[in-house]
């Protein structure tokens, strides 16, 4: 019994690589993220999916979207798949960030650091591999869509990897990418890794 998961980065916003959004609200997806989010929806128009599961967050329901309307699906939020909590870190510039001791910490040992009043890397991870258990129970034998974040994909393929989380920055998850998973009572194996459909 396996499932295979399209784990959906997110489309591009305008805050992308300036700003550290994390869950802050209102961040939606700009004109590139919108032209992308119609890419991945051409993307999947001919495979066969029985299910579109989403972070709530509004750039990642933005990307889901058009791709549920194209494939004539509902959507299903899944808070297990949120972005990383990242606290008091929310909304803050990365050059700000850069000053800050706690984020260079952060960034050296994931493993064994928080963002202040946030989760951990490994938090985020035993959410989304908990989701993805469950779903792979629920959807045997099928494909499903999960539209998620870049640290939270990270986490997933790092633990069916086999690989600690803080080899989080040995490969790269764009905006609107697709990497997909296959999940079977035998283990898991990683078919393709940071898939960018061309424009």
């Amino acid at each position: 019994m396996t499932a295979t998961f399209h784990l959906v980065r997110h489309a591009a916003h305008d805050r992308v690589g300036t700003i550290l959004c994390g869950r802050m609200p209102g961040v939606h997806l700009g004109d590139v993220g919108k032209a992308q989010a119609e890419r991945l929806a051409e993307r999947f128009a001919n495979e066969t999916i029985a299910g579109i599961h989403t972070s709530p967050l509004e750039r990642a329901v933005e990307t889901a979207e058009p791709i549920a309307a194209r494939l004539e699906q509902p959507l299903e939020i899944c808070e297990d798949i949120a972005e990383i909590d990242f606290g008091a870190w929310s909304g803050t510039s990365f050059e700000a960030l850069a000053q800050d001791p706690r984020w260079s910490a952060w960034n050296k040992a994931r493993s064994n650091s928080r963002p202040p009043y946030g989760e951990t890397m490994l938090e985020a991870q035993a959410r989304i591999v908990g989701a993805i258990e469950r779903l792979h129970q629920r959807y045997a034998d099928r494909s499903i869509i999960l539209v998620s974040h870049s640290d939270v994909i990270k986490a997933a393929l790092l633990y069916h990897l086999g690989l600690p989380i803080d080899a989080y920055a040995r490969f790269d998850i764009e905006p609107a990418s697709i990497s997909t998973l296959v999940v079977g009572d035998w283990g898991s194996k990683v078919l393709r890794l940071n898939e960018v459909v061309a424009a």
